[in-house]
């Protein structure tokens, strides 16, 4: 278990501990940005302007970096636009990045507004293996080191692996957990968890839940009862449902994203395993398929590692913009 969260230090300055997460980042992206920024080097090699060859040869580098064959015709058309004043390699690269970091910018309606309201309650979902309880737990040490009470509810009580681990994550973060016995009603162990996060003025409940394959109607169903049932107990929430995904299935998250925001209308996305060994260009393709904000990305197994998405940054390290 990695060490416990410590607040963050970073600011808009520039100072080393922010150049220090931007470099772990381009590090992570590493497998990406060689396949865009020295594809585009090559498929511009000789050449002075934008033309057929190349924007088929772009649209290629695009699709194998995992951004989609819908998202990469929308930026093929975006860039045919000015095709015009783009001369060099570095032009197309400056324009690409633009596009991207405009693509990447969503914002979920609804979700400022609910900021502030007490106990804030975060439903997580995604399928199993996502990295959806390493997620809670750095969620739950990031709040916790930043002053909130924070509360757990295993709901996935399916899975005894799950309910333990979120223990020790607890634990470590300070913070309060409702678990029940293995097999038991997750919609109970909801039910309990927001009864007690009432009574104990809890700041922040985040609820564990089931993770069997996204395919299976009953899943989605039990989903949906959970939500229901939070927000019978406290008019308005979830406020956020946060669906976990990960990075290394490619275009298959882009699928289990559709079927879990039209059961439970996904307020954002935390992309996991963005490690080196995945295709970034899947971060691109999820926020121009779904207009789903991404909220965070994992980007290693340490506490620090889960980063709060900044598009800017992101694109940056893309196509490594020193900051």
């Amino acid at each position: 278990m990695p060490k416990l969260f410590t607040r963050n230090k970073t600011d808009s300055s520039g100072n080393p501990e922010r150049k220090g997460l931007f470099k772990r980042l381009r590090n992570r992206l590493s497998k990406t940005r060689s396949a865009i920024s020295s594809g585009i080097d090559q498929v511009f090699k000789g050449k002075n302007r934008v033309d057929d060859d190349l924007l088929e040869n772009l649209e290629e580098l695009l699709v194998t970096s995992d951004i989609g064959i819908e998202t990469t015709m929308d930026l093929i058309e975006r860039i045919e636009k000015d095709a015009s004043r783009i001369t060099s390699a570095n032009g197309l690269k400056e324009k690409l990045r633009t596009e991207i970091v405009s693509i990447l910018s969503v914002q979920s309606p609804g979700t400022a507004s609910s900021m502030g309201k007490r106990p804030h309650v975060i439903m997580v979902v995604g399928v199993n293996g996502v990295g959806k309880t390493t997620t809670i737990g750095k969620l739950a040490a990031r709040k916790t080191a930043a002053g909130e009470s924070v509360l757990i509810s295993a709901a996935d009580t399916f899975r005894a692996a799950a309910v333990e681990q979120l223990a020790i994550w607890s634990e470590r973060a300070g913070a309060t957990i409702i678990k029940h016995k293995q097999n038991t009603d997750p919609a109970a162990v909801v039910y309990d968890s927001i009864d007690a996060s009432i009574a104990r003025g809890i700041d922040t409940v985040i609820i564990d839940t089931a993770g069997r394959l996204h395919t299976k109607t009953n899943l989605m169903e039990e989903l949906k009862k959970i939500q229901r049932i939070i927000s019978k107990k406290i008019p308005g929430a979830p406020h956020e449902v946060l669906l976990v995904l990960d990075a290394t299935t490619g275009q298959n998250a882009v699928s289990q994203a559709k079927i879990f925001n039209e059961a439970l209308s996904v307020t954002g996305i935390a992309l996991t395993k963005l490690d080196g060994t995945a295709k970034g260009g899947i971060v691109v393709s999820i926020c121009k398929m779904l207009n789903i904000p991404l909220v965070y990305i994992g980007i290693g197994e340490n506490l620090e590692d889960l980063q709060d998405f900044d598009p800017v940054r992101f694109a940056d390290a893309l196509f490594s913009v020193d900051v």
